[in-house]
């Protein structure tokens, strides 16, 4: 029996040691690429104008899309928000819809970005519960018989990579590996030694 355990104990171990470094930051990029990055990237995309011009133009929509409160606060006028706060978080908002999903994908800033993410689907979450109108079904909950629900369900899945990179970071197939390496050779090249006629002249 003994004999045994030590067997599976050497499998398995030698099978973590072998993909701890790059496996799983790999694999939550890989799912968070598959799953999430269209929906949100097309989902940036209805908060901007067309074209290149265009995506430095904040819609309407962005406002109704992240301030609803707000916007019934100021008659559904987005011209009568102010920029600061209000306006500021929309351009924060959209910009940051494009950005942090291809920052999490391409494992840049990794960590900042997820939790980038987690912050965003929190805040999606608060905006469809309580501006929204979505029904209870819709918003689900945890621990029944149900796994389908929009909110709940989906998003608690939604979280498990981002949570996962935000806590262990990309691994070793990203540009945040790559970034730190460079660095620290940066930092273990020693200076070089000054010429005899220089140190004299100190």
């Amino acid at each position: 029996m003994s004999g045994l355990v030590r067997i599976y104990t050497g499998v398995f171990h030698a099978i973590e040691r072998f993909l701890e470094p790059w496996f799983l930051g790999f694999l939550a990029r890989f799912v968070f690429a598959g799953v999430l990055f269209f929906y949100f990237f097309n989902s940036a995309l209805t908060k901007v104008g067309d074209g290149v011009a265009g995506f430095f133009q904040i819609q309407a929509g962005a406002f109704f899309q992240i301030l609803p409160a707000a916007m019934e606060r100021f008659n559904f006028d987005p011209s009568q928000v102010p920029f600061f706060p209000h306006g500021l978080m929309v351009y924060a908002g959209t910009y940051g819809e494009f950005v942090l999903p291809v920052l999490v994908v391409i494992g840049l800033f990794t960590r900042v970005a997820a939790l980038g993410m987690i912050a965003f689907v929190a805040v999606q979450t608060y905006v469809d519960i309580a501006f929204h109108g979505v029904d209870t079904q819709t918003i689900g909950m945890l621990f029944d018989r149900i796994s389908n629900s929009a909110i709940t369900d989906q998003r608690t899945l939604w979280l498990f990579p981002l949570i996962y990179l935000a806590v262990k970071g990309p691994g070793l197939l990203s540009l945040d590996w790559l970034l730190g390496r460079s660095l620290a050779k940066e930092k273990a090249e020693p200076e070089p030694a000054l010429s005899s006629s220089t140190a004299a002249v100190e």
